[in-house]
């Protein structure tokens, strides 16, 4: 069989997820119910049940285009790209962009996804950091060193996973400038859009500021309905001609049903309810893991995430992350994501975004295994 780099932490998630008592390894908001969404609009549910079951337009229905569209500056329905989750949008449009062989510089940490592609199909694989002891800024200097006249698409998160730091305008400006230096292609994550734990505002766009930018997008994080499996692709027509074509060997399209409620939840009328649901979970949600924390002093440490509903905790314990991970779902029911997951061992990444009695219980059974099980982490 050929060789093959596993997505190590949705190998991890897949396995075990459904089956603890906490799940803490989630990455976004608690999930919207359908019944919450559509509260005070019954005739816009009654719509959705009168769907038929058919195909929907392969590249996403044109309200939902046009609502995409409008959370991006410039960018109009000619512009998107409907897809089965964020995770196809990354995956296609790092395959349309690039082939084997052809340079690629990823920021680390990341969400491991495009790092992961890039293993399985021999593309030339650089990186450059985020650095902690800088409260997670990139590291500028790194970035010009890796980018050479043979990179083709420079690979960005922000706001970041799993730190939740947002990029400042000078930062997005020098990695603009780093593309534009060898003409390569910014591939934007930008799935944390609207998930901010600072101010109203949402994050700035890669989109719009060069005209090699491709940024996606999900209805997962900032919305609160990962299950949906929608995303997409915001970008210049002519390289969304090409993703769209890969579109169509690997899931065709996205369901008609989660196209006409994502269209519905991106309303002017809907989105910002549902912006403010999510901070909510993310402000109160914080104000939890804060508390906690304070309470474990020198034991963790953490750079206040300003976006997104996880923490990345340094910790100071003689234990690796995986091994720690494990122990904690498999002693104490609660799944969390270890820092090796993101090649830095000695993290956890935590998600805080929950209801409150999940997230105390949960945040009680990792303290149970540090006090309690003290004896056990040694051995």
């Amino acid at each position: 069989m050929a060789r093959f780099q596993p997505f190590v932490m949705e190998r991890m998630m897949s396995k075990f997820e459904q089956d603890v008592d906490y799940n803490l390894s989630e990455s976004g908001v608690h999930p919207l119910l359908l019944r919450e969404l559509f509260k005070d609009h019954p005739d816009a549910l009654e719509a959705i049940l009168d769907s038929d079951l058919n195909y929907p337009h392969v590249n996403g229905i044109p309200e939902l285009r046009w609502n995409v569209a409008s959370l991006y500056d410039g960018a109009g329905p000619e512009n998107i790209l409907v897809t089965v989750g964020g995770i196809e949008a990354n995956y296609i449009a790092t395959r349309s962009l690039l082939g084997a062989g052809d340079e690629i510089v990823v920021m680390l940490p990341n969400y491991m996804q495009i790092w992961g592609v890039a293993k399985n199909h021999g593309l030339l694989l650089k990186t450059f950091r985020l650095r902690e002891e800088r409260g997670w800024a990139p590291d500028l200097a790194e970035l010009e060193e890796r980018v050479t006249s043979a990179t083709k698409v420079i690979a960005i998160c922000n706001p970041n996973n799993p730190t939740g730091q947002i990029l400042t305008e000078a930062e997005m400006e020098a990695m603009v400038a780093a593309a534009d230096r060898v003409g390569a292609w910014i591939l934007a994550d930008e799935v944390y859009r609207g998930a901010e734990r600072e101010g109203r505002a949402m994050s700035p766009s890669f989109y719009g500021r060069y005209d090699r930018v491709i940024a996606t997008g999900s209805m997962s994080k900032a919305y609160g309905m990962p299950g949906l499996r929608l995303g997409w692709l915001v970008g210049p027509t002519e390289i969304l001609d090409q993703a769209w074509a890969r579109h169509e060997y690997i899931t065709l399209s996205a369901t008609i049903l989660a196209n006409r409620i994502a269209a519905f939840a991106l309303s002017p009328e809907i989105l910002p309810r549902l912006l403010e649901r999510t901070r909510g979970f993310i402000g109160a949600g914080w104000s939890v893991l804060e508390a906690w924390l304070a309470c474990h002093e020198g034991i963790f440490r953490v750079t206040p995430p300003r976006a997104s509903a996880v923490a990345f905790l340094r910790y100071h314990l003689d234990l690796n992350s995986t091994l720690l991970a494990d122990r904690l779902r498999r002693e104490q029911g609660v799944l969390i994501v270890p820092g090796d997951h993101f090649g830095m061992d000695r993290f956890l990444r935590i998600s805080f975004g929950l209801p409150r009695n999940t997230l105390v219980a949960g945040l009680g059974r990792i303290r149970d295994l540090i006090y309690e099980g003290a004896r056990a982490l040694g051995g």
